[in-house]
């Protein structure tokens, strides 16, 4: 479960993020939508426990930055974080030394379905960006966590990783984690969400149940009302 209570996050007098707050619940899929600049990294990124804000967050009833809260979260940033000098394999050893973790085949399952197995000895730095992505995608996912949060985790990938990567967000659900996936490409997470929050200006301008009964389509709400200046 993820619980965002009246989080605010400024810059000097710059005002990123503004009183937000929401809650997703086990087996649930949420998507933050917004334009350029509306705030959906920042929050995203007070939830990694990456910046420091007003207000209050809780992984699986923790505070985002305890070390039970970091057990449990998995991460992929907008750009991929890699160590130019870790092989691909080395990077999920990794993973796995930092969370104490002994390898039950997870490691190479993941390598295998994003293609990336045939690359266990290259470096990170002789990756292509959409293999830093998969590898990235790999490394949140190797603990298992049981809170995963996706920051436009599907610019660069191919089809085949696109493919692979909804499917995990189904998987992911079923097994009864919680995901949030920010993304501004509406198209792509297109009936994988149960809950989606649109954002403008570092607020929520709308929030909508996949269980709400409408006739305007997600996609036409986002533009009404990020074009519009209103709020639903």
């Amino acid at each position: 479960m993820l619980q965002v209570n009246h989080v605010t996050k400024k810059y000097g007098k710059l005002t990123a993020v503004e009183d937000v707050g929401f809650q997703i619940k086990n087996g649930e899929i949420a998507v933050l939508l917004g334009p350029n600049g509306a705030g959906k990294s920042t929050i995203i990124k007070c939830i990694a426990g990456l910046l420091r804000f007003d207000g209050e967050i809780l992984i699986d009833t923790y505070a985002n930055k305890s070390l039970d809260a970091k057990r449990a979260l998995g991460y992929v940033p907008e750009m991929p974080a890699v160590y130019d000098m870790l092989t691909v394999g080395e990077h999920l050893e990794f993973m796995l030394r930092a969370y104490r973790l002994q390898d039950d085949g997870t490691a190479e399952r993941l390598l295998e379905r994003f293609e990336l197995l045939d690359k266990k000895d290259k470096l990170g730095k002789e990756l292509s960006k959409g293999m830093q992505q998969k590898l990235s995608i790999c490394c949140a996912l190797v603990h298992r966590p049981s809170v995963v949060i996706f920051d436009e985790p599907m610019v660069g990938l191919d089809p085949h990783a696109i493919k692979q990567l909804k499917e995990v967000f189904m998987e992911l659900r079923d097994s009864g984690a919680t995901v949030l996936i920010s993304t501004h490409m509406i198209d792509s997470v297109e009936n994988y969400w149960d809950k989606a929050y649109i954002m403008q200006s570092g607020k929520f301008v709308a929030e909508r149940a996949a269980s709400d009964v409408s006739e305007e389509s997600l996609e036409t709400l986002f533009f009404r009302l990020t074009e519009s200046g209103e709020t639903a």
